[in-house]
């Protein structure tokens, strides 16, 4: 990749959302924070300030198996997932712990989604959304593969129509924002493009125009897109973008962990805060405990924007 802004606008996605959960570990399961009172630095909560939770450590486990196997490879996914799984990892969501036990169990990742399906049909939780950033940064200038492999990613745990449409509406609008569009222009520019079920495209619509205090910042993909929209199109910064959304409280990780990809990529790297940027910190793979920085996050958007070249 050699246009440095565009370069900038992948760094962003990858710094953006690692930053964006690490903002919002500590505000989460909370209330809505009063308006004078917004958090505005990175504050240490169950982890110390500036460490990323299971939101980030799942994209990269994506990221990762994109890297070896190209258009992604669900069973590949699957079964880093299941490594991470082993490891145990500080917090796992509901439903990702659920299938991943299935996926144990029936040695088969397609069975187990069907299952999956089947027991809990109107289980459409945030798992694969928070996750699916780092197609984006492969497939940016891909349109189809892009999507094939949003919606892959999220097949693996999370078949439901609303999860899977939720990721790859979340991606498209990171490639229209890499590719130049402004915030706005890329947002109508994905919803015109992704197909979306009724209720979820309502919900992403209507949410601009929403109140702070109406926004549930829950757990359900549909309210994690709502943030996220509603986040980056009432503000004008990544900063911004990000405390709005991680001060919802409730699922205040992954509600600041979607909007850093998708404001990452509006603004790059460059306009996150330099304060926030050197606070990073994580460990991946947890089974080796490696130290995670900006640095390795700027080296992992670079190999991966190499994908589609």
């Amino acid at each position: 990749m050699n246009d440095p802004v565009i370069l900038n606008r992948l760094r962003g996605v990858a710094v953006g959302a690692a930053l964006g959960d690490a903002f919002g570990m500590p505000l989460e399961f909370k209330p809505i924070v009063e308006l004078p009172k917004l958090v505005r630095s990175l504050k240490p909560g169950r982890l110390p300030a500036g460490t990323f939770t299971d939101d980030t450590e799942m994209a990269l486990a994506v990221a990762e198996s994109l890297e070896a196997v190209h258009p992604l490879d669900a069973g590949d996914v699957a079964r880093r997932f299941l490594d991470w799984y082993h490891h145990d990892p500080e917090d796992i969501g509901n439903q990702t712990r659920s299938v991943l036990a299935s996926i144990e169990r029936l040695k088969n990742w397609e069975k187990a989604a069907a299952e999956s399906l089947r027991f809990r049909p109107d289980s459409a939780g945030n798992g694969s959304v928070m996750r699916c950033w780092p197609v984006a940064i492969a497939w940016w200038n891909c349109p189809s593969q892009l999507a094939a492999d949003s919606a892959l990613q999220s097949r693996v745990t999370h078949p439901h129509a609303e999860c899977v449409a939720g990721s790859v509406f979340v991606n498209a609008w990171i490639a229209g924002l890499i590719k130049g569009a402004d915030p706005h222009r890329a947002y109508e520019q994905a919803l015109s493009d992704v197909e979306m079920p009724e209720g979820l495209s309502a919900v992403v619509k209507g949410a601009p125009t929403m109140s702070r205090e109406a926004l549930s910042n829950s757990g359900w993909a549909r309210h994690t897109l709502q943030t996220a929209v509603w986040a980056v199109l009432t503000t004008s910064s990544y900063e911004e973008a990000v405390i709005q959304a991680a001060n919802l409280g409730n699922d205040a990780d992954t509600g600041a962990a979607v909007t850093g990809a998708v404001a990452g990529a509006a603004y790059g790297l460059e306009a996150i805060p330099a304060e926030w940027r050197c606070q990073l910190r994580g460990e991946w793979p947890i089974r080796s405990k490696k130290f995670w920085s900006e640095k390795d996050f700027i080296a992992l958007a670079d190999r991966l924007a190499q994908l589609s070249l």
